[in-house]
């Protein structure tokens, strides 16, 4: 069984997947929207999960072990559908985040989704 920990989870989009293929359990989560956060919940049994609102704030010395980090971080900073202001937008710094949590717990894989 691979442990997953799904950065930026939105909705689950990487979760859906890789529980259709099977093989995967997901050890824990982040999301900041609450609105999206409680679609999450409800789409899936997070009960047993740990859950972190914040990747900002995310010790990650107290994060459970996992083999494979996913995760989107947000595009609008860097998408040509955005206003493209890359790390002027604190949302274009949320993708060194993930970066700091891969440097810390070093998981065997990684997926990031970052589109253009």
């Amino acid at each position: 069984m691979i442990r997953v920990f799904e950065a930026f989870a939105g909705i689950g989009g990487f979760r859906s997947g890789l529980e259709r293929v099977g093989g995967f359990k997901i050890v824990g989560w982040c999301e900041i929207d609450k609105f999206v956060q409680k679609a999450y919940r409800i789409l899936f049994d997070t009960g047993k999960e740990e859950f972190y609102e914040d990747i900002t704030k995310i010790d990650s010395r107290t994060m459970p072990d996992f083999d494979l980090l996913v995760g989107g971080p947000p595009c609008q900073s860097w998408s040509y559908a955005g206003l493209r202001k890359g790390f002027e937008d604190d949302r274009g710094n949320m993708f060194l985040e993930y970066i700091r949590i891969l440097e810390a717990k070093k998981p065997k894989y990684f997926v990031v989704d970052h589109s253009q």
